[in-house]
């Protein structure tokens, strides 16, 4: 039996520096979005719950995949398909979970086309899930886009989708105490060494291997409309107009929320 070959010096520098980075994503992210590990730990705590042992879950605009990451480790027999359109992040995510084979698959499709479904080959995911992505969505896309996932669940499948969707209509109090958490959160974040979202882009677009794709980038995200901002009600009636049973929030603080919904 031949020994085991040593990855050459520049793979394995990748390879440290890209899980670094990942790191760094996370700790930056959650600098931004309030309890971020508890939205997570809601969404896998309904997961494993609901899903089989070896189900197949898709993680929808996925970034650097986060969710993937915590899914495969939460549930061993599972598997993850990643989608999102921005090559940089999906490339982020290869190079630092690489080390999950088969489990994962990180595939690149756009939401705002209908056929976005044909980059899954046919599976039939037994659970959807989004973090902090979908309030990008205009109405239009994100109502089609429930429509798909619903679609495309086996049946019985669930969708949780974790976001921040702001309160509007005359509510200036709960208004300011969100906007105080937000930026308490902002300052724990840096306090503790978190990077801001530009500092964190600039050094991953800078590092040899992934700034040849930042271009690409941005060719594709050129056009895109700024954040809708949807309520939750338009939200829960989208799923709903989408064809699920039953949806509705799981978790909440202030407003950040999990959803869920059943096909």
């Amino acid at each position: 039996m031949s020994a085991p070959t040593t990855p050459a010096p520049a793979a394995a520098d990748l390879l440290t520096w890209s899980r670094a980075h990942l790191d760094a994503w996370d700790r930056q992210q959650s600098a931004y979005i309030t309890r971020r590990e508890e939205r997570f730990a809601m969404m896998l705590d309904v997961l494993e719950q609901v899903a089989p042992a070896d189900a197949v879950v898709l993680d929808l605009a996925c970034g650097p995949g986060s969710v993937s990451a915590r899914v495969l480790e939460r549930l061993p027999g599972a598997t993850c398909i990643a989608v999102d359109l921005d090559p940089v992040l999906l490339e982020l995510g290869r190079q630092a979970l690489g080390d999950h084979g088969a489990r994962l698959r990180f595939v690149e499709a756009d939401l705002w086309e209908a056929s976005w479904t044909e980059a899954l080959d046919g599976a039939r995911p037994h659970a959807v899930l989004s973090s902090t992505a979908l309030h990008w969505l205009p109405a239009d896309v994100l109502t089609r886009v429930y429509r798909d996932a619903r679609q495309v669940l086996a049946p019985q499948g669930v969708l949780m989708n974790a976001d921040h969707l702001r309160f509007r209509g005359g509510r200036p109090l709960f208004e300011e105490l969100s906007r105080l958490d937000d930026e308490a959160t902002q300052a724990r974040g840096r306090g503790e060494g978190a990077l801001s979202w530009d500092d964190w882009w600039a050094r991953l677009v800078a590092h040899e291997h992934f700034a040849p794709l930042a271009a690409e980038r941005e060719r594709r995200f050129a056009d895109r409309p700024p954040n809708p901002d949807l309520s939750l009600a338009f939200h829960l009636e989208a799923l709903r107009m989408a064809g699920f049973s039953e949806a509705g929030p799981i978790w909440q603080h202030l407003d950040d929320y999990v959803l869920l919904a059943q096909g």
